[in-house]
């Protein structure tokens, strides 16, 4: 009996024990969960509304008149144009409700309802008239944009017909320039005035001295998607150079900058920064005349293609301070996807030309039809004055030569490679594009193309896609002009440059550029 009543007093304190653990340790995880929930208060009262940004040559803040690329930049943020291009390089609306292609060389563009400039006043069809005559007198970054439109019609208030002096492929990603006011310069001398346009965007400029400058919100912004912004003002600092702007960012005075200087890390270190690159519109890229000669053989071109080691030439050349490229619209566009495709195979190569009846003897490749034979002497131009493009062609000399192909480098002045290139008289030629936004293909593959290129299934597809609009439509198009340029390698895409933007772990938010704007989502962006 007694050994009973020890049992369960016992057994009472062991059930008492557990519970007071079990009731301790719920009174523990409360007190994290609300030491949490604190943390997470505190950091959002932390949340600082103000974002530095470092500018080096700063010349004007109106975008139609300024040569600075971080101003065009940033113009985004506070002047709107008719049509914008997104991440992946589709268009969508501006300030424009709607535009319609009526035929080949005439567009009509929509304002959409009630849009306001920051002083309360109305954009009308007139401020977009007013631009257009602006940058078609040839001073602006954007004037090239609007060098076709032979005449501008205001039919009503807020609805713009643009007659065209020719036709033009997607024209409507020229209508990408920033809209300014026409009564506002109404007075001033356009070019040599040092207002700050009026704004349509998502900030205005409310104070500005030599140094630096002040955008604040715009409370007329149409504001499309009813975001809030978390950045209440943004102050940009101006250098005179970007080193000092590199050590204004070091010490923390400034978040963010834009560079194209691929070793920026030398200058600010690692610590406490963020990089995010994009690929920039630069695009090196072989032309083959394929008209005449060993280079009309497609296999030729296919083997050229596997035998050229294109990251090797990245690192050796450029220490990877560049994409690898493989298509003329491979800079971020949803028209291609094969990211950074590499075909480097020189045992594929030297099988392609087997197969299409190419021998390799006597330490060359010889193919004989009709009693006639070819041999695989190819001469690559090369200027002389472009030490990079130099040091590739040397490159590829030596990894062709690498597979029996014999190269004879051709390194001329950049006189005779003009001359080359206007008359077409090369085999292979290292050349350069400053790609557009636009998909158009036309310099690659249309008519008179810098390859001599003949395929007429391309042609007949680049003349179905100027009149559609479809993305999922045009997609499917595009699909098919790779798969033809990949079957028939006229170019042989190498890299394209890269462009950075670093800024302090400070920042965050959706951080991701492109060549439009590297302001992209920027209603996602703030500062702790």
């Amino acid at each position: 009996m007694k050994s009973n009543i020890i049992k369960y007093i016992f057994i009472v304190f062991v059930i008492f024990i557990i519970g007071f653990a079990i009731y301790k340790i719920n009174s523990e995880n409360k007190e994290n969960v609300q030491s949490l929930e604190n943390t997470v208060q505190q950091n959002t009262q932390n949340t600082e509304s103000i974002l530095n940004i470092g500018i080096s040559d700063f010349d004007n803040i109106n975008p139609l008149i300024t040569d600075n690329k971080d101003i065009i930049n940033l113009s985004t943020l506070l002047y709107e144009p008719l049509l914008k291009i997104t991440q992946d390089y589709k268009i969508e609306n501006g300030l424009a409700e709607e535009w319609s292609k009526l035929d080949a060389t005439t567009y009509l563009v929509r304002l959409k309802d009630n849009l306001k400039w920051e002083d309360g006043t109305q954009v009308t069809g007139s401020d977009v008239k007013f631009t257009i005559e602006k940058l078609q007198e040839g001073k602006s970054v954007y004037s090239d944009n609007v060098k076709n439109i032979k005449s501008i019609e205001i039919i009503d208030g807020d609805t713009i017909r643009l007659n065209l002096k020719k036709e033009e492929p997607f024209f409507e990603y020229n209508l990408i320039f920033p809209i300014v006011s026409s009564t506002q310069f109404k007075d001033e001398n356009f070019y040599k005035s040092r207002l700050a346009p009026i704004a349509t965007g998502m900030y205005k400029v409310t104070a500005a001295s030599k140094d630096s400058m002040e955008l604040s919100k715009n409370e007329n912004w149409e504001n499309p998607n009813k975001v809030t912004l978390k950045i209440d003002k943004i102050v940009l600092t101006f250098f005179d150079t970007m080193g000092d702007a590199y050590n204004s960012l070091k010490i923390g005075n400034i978040d963010f900058v834009c560079t194209s200087k691929t070793n920026v890390e030398d200058y600010i270190g690692t610590i406490g920064f963020n990089t995010t690159k994009y690929k920039g519109r630069e695009l090196d890229f072989i032309s083959f005349n394929c008209s005449e000669g060993v280079l009309a053989d497609k296999a030729v071109r296919k083997a050229i293609d596997y035998a050229i080691n294109k990251k090797k030439i990245n690192s050796s050349v450029f220490s990877n301070n560049n994409y690898v490229s493989s298509f003329p619209i491979d800079y971020g566009s949803y028209l291609y996807n094969k990211e950074g495709k590499s075909d480097y195979d020189k045992e594929k190569a030297k099988k392609t030309l087997e197969d299409a009846g190419w021998e390799y003897r006597y330490g060359t490749w010889r193919k004989t039809e009709n009693y006639n034979t070819q041999y695989l002497n190819i001469n690559l131009v090369v200027d002389s004055s472009n030490e990079s493009r130099v040091k590739v062609a040397e490159e590829i000399e030596e990894q062709l030569e690498d597979i029996g192909i014999n190269v004879y480098l051709n390194r001329v002045s950049n006189s005779s490679y003009k001359n080359y290139l206007e008359n077409k008289n090369y085999e292979m030629i290292i050349t350069g594009i400053n790609n557009g936004y636009s998909p158009d293909l036309s310099y690659f593959f249309g008519e008179g193309n810098i390859a001599n290129y003949e395929n007429e299934e391309m042609l007949s597809i680049l003349n179905e896609v100027k009149n559609i609009s479809d993305p999922n439509l045009l997609k499917e198009k595009y699909d098919r002009i790779v798969q033809i340029f990949e079957d028939e390698m006229p170019y042989v895409c190498l890299y394209r440059n890269i462009d950075k933007v670093v800024y302090s772990i400070r920042l965050t938010g959706t951080i991701f550029p492109n060549n439009y704007t590297v302001y992209n989502n920027f209603e996602t962006w703030y500062r702790q």
